[in-house]
């Protein structure tokens, strides 16, 4: 090694130990921001770097650097497009396409270095068997979290999606992974083999996440994470650098304990939600309020406006509609002045509410909600009994109290037991089903007022109203 080399190799390891620190950083929303500072600074000293290096070394063509460049400037203005651009409703979906690029960036580079190679049959397991796993990971996270995000996006059915077969077929792909990885490592110059891996991966990713129903996608976002940094860890096996193993591990750990920590929290294992879903999406029948069934009953913003002015302790919890309909900021308008007025307000988040792991904490530091009133489903539960109201703005499910009894599609699963606060409030515009297509109990229950509207029109008026009795 010459002297950039080794300065570029220093300045790789420098910049996966900042990888840590931001990772660590991001475990408290109060330093949450300068973690995600220091870990994307670091990056961009990584690849300043290693261009660095490319020039130092002198091995890429004129073509080369064009191709190098314009991939460069495109992948920025998509990148900053979408960060200014893309809704948070969308967030998920934008999610499910970044991890489909860097598994499908990942794999690549193992096709690349094994095509590459000056002499590919005398590739020692050391290349092959990671570009082999590289392959197999990579492909799967790119063909997987295209459909993913199509799901999210409306695309692909939400519902499970079972054809013929589909359960042996996806016992014997897996089968064919260990079949071609071992001919790949045996005969690492062998086309066939590397196609043949490609293929198989790719068709494993869309035949596994069909069948996985839309209240599963929060999990299935993700194990695909975790899938992209495995593939990159791959990655950093095959060129032999020790920075991108540490980033793909650290990626792949946390995508892991998030992945088992969301499938807890819908008291679901990891292999039951891959081998078969549940959930139709939110496309279910709905009614709307003047068709509504007798036992539901309907109140206006007036009705709602006097029990939070008048109301001790107040918790508000937020699910997909209020993403649905950008109400962030109308509710912690609301938040705000029942808080300025001496009402104890919080907001129980459900660990999957939204359609990805975290949505709702982002969504609501968007408008500025102080972290100290966001507190997570255990620590809130049992607050619901003190509560004199519980505000539930487009959450279905994670609510439902058929949660507690066997035999439906949510058994088991932990849900916030709004039904136990003194007084319900439910914002919603119709009586459609949540993702598991099943009627929520919670509606019906006689505490339950329905406030049939749009969650922002709805938190707007309550925000007025609450403002005449308090002003």
């Amino acid at each position: 090694m010459d002297t950039v080399s080794n300065a570029v190799h220093y300045i790789f390891l420098a910049t996966a130990a900042c990888f840590v620190l931001g990772l660590h950083l991001m475990n408290h929303p109060r330093t949450a921001r300068r973690g995600n500072a220091i870990s994307a600074g670091a990056m961009a000293v990584a690849i300043a770097a290693t261009v660095w290096l490319v020039i130092h070394e002198g091995t890429i063509t004129t073509t080369g650097w064009l191709v190098l460049v314009s991939g460069g400037l495109i992948g920025a203005a998509l990148g900053l497009y979408a960060a200014r651009e893309v809704k948070m409703t969308a967030m998920p979906q934008l999610v499910s396409l970044f991890n489909a690029v860097g598994g499908g960036a990942a794999a690549l580079i193992a096709v690349n270095d094994l095509l590459q190679a000056d002499h590919p049959a005398s590739l020692g397991a050391r290349v092959s068997l990671p570009g082999a796993l590289d392959i197999v990971i990579g492909a799967v996270t790119f063909s997987g979290s295209l459909i993913a995000a199509g799901k999210l996006q409306g695309v692909v059915s939400g519902a499970p999606v079972v054809f013929p077969g589909a359960r042996l077929l996806n016992v014997l792909l897996p089968a064919s992974f260990v079949a071609g990885t071992v001919w790949l490592v045996l005969s690492p110059d062998s086309l066939g083999a590397l196609y043949g891996l490609v293929a198989v991966a790719l068709l494993f990713g869309v035949t596994m996440v069909l069948p996985i129903g839309g209240a599963d996608m929060p999990v299935v976002i993700a194990l695909l994470n975790a899938f992209t940094g495995s593939a990159v860890a791959m990655a950093g096996f095959v060129l032999n650098e020790t920075a991108l193993i540490i980033a793909g591990m650290l990626v792949s750990s946390s995508g892991g304990i998030l992945t088992k920590l969301m499938a807890d929290a819908m008291n679901r294992s990891i292999a039951n939600i891959v081998v078969g879903g549940f959930g139709t999406g939110d496309g279910a029948p709905a009614a709307v309020a003047g068709g509504t069934p007798a036992q539901v009953r309907p109140v206006s913003a007036d009705d709602v406006a006097i029990q939070l002015a008048y109301a001790s302790k107040v918790i508000f919890v937020p699910g997909y509609g209020l993403a649905a309909a950008q109400a962030q900021h109308e509710l912690g308008d609301l938040a705000k002045l029942l808080a300025d007025n001496g009402v104890d307000v919080s907001y129980a988040v459900h660990p999957v509410a939204g359609r990805m792991p975290g949505h709702m904490n982002v969504l609501l530091a968007e408008a500025n909600v102080p972290y100290t009133q966001l507190k997570e489903m255990d620590d809130v539960n049992p607050e619901f009994p003190q509560a004199d109201v519980a505000l539930v703005i487009g959450a279905n499910d994670v609510t439902n109290p058929i949660a507690r009894k066997p035999g439906n599609a949510i058994s088991g699963m932990p849900i916030l037991d709004v039904d136990k606060a003194k007084s319900i409030v439910v914002i919603k515009r119709s009586m459609g089903h949540g993702y598991a297509g099943i009627d929520n109990e919670l509606y019906t229950d006689p505490k339950t007022g329905m406030f049939f509207t749009d969650a922002k029109k709805g938190l707007s008026e309550l925000k007025s109203a609450v403002g005449e009795f308090v002003g």
